[in-house]
């Protein structure tokens, strides 16, 4: 049995991280569009019996009926293929839910609250939906697989061994999915890959799949999987148009705002790539990230960073009789004397005479 999984597209997302330059954001936007079409044609020419989506395929306050009906077109050029939704957190099967006012094409199936499995000919496939933005317990050690002699697939949203930070998201042990007995689960909500140990293979996330900002860098795209009783194939394509990387700039020797603007269009950038750029080292000169981007900087700089420490004489400083001087020794001798942990104390230190500057 032949399946292509994906999760977390959050179409029409504000993409407010991107959004600092230029109008990325709405590039982005049109790049998700792009994105499921890649998928579709994907399963168009490779014969794909089953697309789950586990969750998030859209931002319930933000999505447009326009986007719906792209998507629910899209699907309407698979016809030999169900698609299977299992809502998830960002779009809840809730009262004015898209899930529930929109005539989706007749091959999509949206999990609810009562819907749990559908049968086919070539699997049973079981899924449970987010009826809230926050759910703490989908009930999915309740769920008894009917026929075991089939293949049997769950498809759900939430936070597998998580965090306390995630128990509004329907947090599930590992364990308790395994002992459940399904012979894949496509999970979604966590934004990263995992598949590719041993233990993974049948306990799946494709993470998100085009990179929403820069906690997502790296490729970004679809599971593609051949799934038997006992036996299971996988693999990941990408799909994102954009990969994101950070990189750092060490400012020390630069000695005026001209200069780092020349340093950062003399960078080696890739095509295809969106960087954040993170100012690092000691500054000369104040830095204004904001008065940055609107100069003449490459467009693949989306994001700057400023990590960088002011370039003072502190000996100096604790010299002078004055506010500055006191306040400075002051620092110094608790660095020396003090149980305090001593990049608290150098935060302190750079925080204090910023104020004092102004």
């Amino acid at each position: 049995m032949k399946f292509v999984h994906i999760a977390d597209m959050h179409f029409d997302a504000p993409f407010v991280v991107l959004n600092s330059r230029t109008n990325w954001g709405e590039i982005r936007r049109i790049e998700q569009r792009d994105a499921l079409k890649k998928i579709i044609n994907y399963i168009k020419g490779n014969n794909i019996k089953f697309l789950f989506v586990a969750g998030d395929l859209y931002e319930n306050e933000q999505i447009r009926e326009a986007t719906i009906e792209y998507i629910n077109d899209l699907f309407k050029q698979i016809p030999n293929t169900k698609v299977f939704i299992s809502p998830g957190n960002h779009d809840p099967y809730i009262n004015n839910s898209y899930y529930k006012t929109f005539q989706w094409a007749e091959n999509v199936i949206i999990f609810s609250q009562n819907q749990k499995v559908y049968e086919t000919s070539d699997a049973d496939i079981y899924g449970i939906a987010f009826t809230d933005f926050y759910c703490k317990d989908l009930k999915v050690n309740e769920i008894k697989i009917n026929n075991k002699d089939k293949l049997n697939i769950l498809v759900v949203h939430g936070t597998v061994d998580g965090s306390l930070e995630n128990v509004e998201y329907n947090p599930m042990k590992k364990s308790m999915l395994k002992e459940l007995g399904f012979d894949y689960i496509a999970l979604g909500h966590i934004h990263k890959l995992n598949y590719n140990t041993e233990e993974n293979q049948r306990i799946v996330y494709p993470g998100s799949t085009i990179s929403l900002g820069f906690d997502e860098l790296g490729q970004h795209g679809m599971i593609v999987g051949e799934l038997e009783k006992d036996k299971i194939n996988l693999k990941f394509i990408p799909v994102d148009n954009k990969e994101l990387k950070e990189i750092n700039v060490e400012v020390t020797n630069i000695n005026d705002k001209e200069e780092l603007v020349e340093k950062l269009n003399s960078l080696q950038l890739e095509e295809n790539i969106l960087y954040k750029v993170i100012l690092i080292g000691k500054r000369k000169f104040e830095i204004n990230i904001y008065n940055l981007y609107k100069l003449n900087i490459d467009d693949r700089i989306v994001k700057i960073k400023d990590n960088t420490k002011p370039d003072i004489d502190i000996s100096a400083v604790a010299r002078q009789n004055n506010l500055k001087g006191l306040f400075v020794k002051e620092i110094l001798n608790e660095m020396e004397n003090s149980n305090i942990d001593k990049n608290t104390l150098e935060n302190v230190l750079e925080i204090g005479l910023d104020i004092l500057e102004k």
